[in-house]
């Protein structure tokens, strides 16, 4: 069985592939100073509350945007687990052309999501909308080219962005407001979180279609864990959670050069 672990800024997302069936998946609070045996400890329990059996995985796979993290969690599956993880990293084999500039810089989430969607839309041209601490947009060619992307405060960030620079505006939940135009300070502050963000990701998805694309109609995929907010938006083609651990499982079996 494969292991594999999207580590983000604010949640780490995991989930457990046997062959190509993905058997569950499960999030928890980021934390870099969590120690390898607070790790490892935590991922054995996931495991046997899901019904497989620790020793059964065999391989593990890590996407991380936290680098202090990094290093705990491989002592975590060295001890708990036996197993060396592969890290998907610069001068892993990816199977995409990375047209950044410095193509170090993108981040292996990014990576992973579009790993992901090109080998659920082969040959297709993508855009790829992330739904986490921030909220991007990448473009990925149909001839599997990563062209860039766009990186925007995302909803919680926002929030806690309000909450800090401002003495009267309330903490608020999250969530679709019943109308856009708020009659309470609360109803206000729920409307310009989630139609900022879906006013902003529609014209952010639109610009890339027309300058990226030749205005010819993109494959827009959303994940992440604020992506179900919108899904009844009509925003996405296909919204996919577990986009990121399809993508690692995706370098894990690409063959070697």
């Amino acid at each position: 069985m494969l292991f594999c672990l999207d580590v983000g800024n604010s949640q780490t997302f995991g989930g457990v592939y046997d062959g190509e069936q993905l058997l569950f998946t499960f999030r928890r609070t980021s934390n870099a100073r969590a120690s390898s045996d607070e790790s490892g400890i935590f991922f054995r329990t996931v495991l046997r509350e899901n019904d497989v059996d620790p020793a059964a995985v065999k391989r593990v796979a890590i996407c991380s945007v936290v680098p202090d993290a990094v290093h705990s969690l491989r002592n975590c599956f060295l001890k708990y687990f036996r197993v060396e993880p592969f890290l998907l990293r610069p001068g892993v084999k990816t199977g995409l052309k990375i047209r950044y500039r410095n193509p170090l810089e993108v981040g292996a989430d990014k990576i992973a999501n579009a790993m992901g969607a090109v080998g659920r839309y082969p040959r297709q041209d993508l855009i790829i909308v992330d739904f986490g601490t921030a909220t991007t947009l990448c473009a990925v060619s149909a001839e599997a080219e990563y062209l860039g992307g766009i990186i925007t405060p995302g909803v919680q960030t926002s929030m806690a962005a309000l909450d800090a620079r401002t003495a009267k505006l309330p903490t608020v939940e999250i969530c679709k407001p019943a109308s856009v135009l708020g009659r309470s300070t609360v109803e206000s502050i729920q409307s310009g979180l989630y139609y900022g963000t879906l006013a902003t990701v529609r014209t952010l998805a639109g610009a890339i279609t027309e300058e990226q694309f030749g205005g010819r109609p993109a494959t827009l995929v959303g994940t992440g864990g604020f992506g179900r907010l919108f899904q009844n938006e009509k925003l996405f083609d296909a919204f996919l959670p577990e986009l990121p651990l399809m993508g690692l499982r995706r370098a894990v079996e690409m063959p070697a050069a």
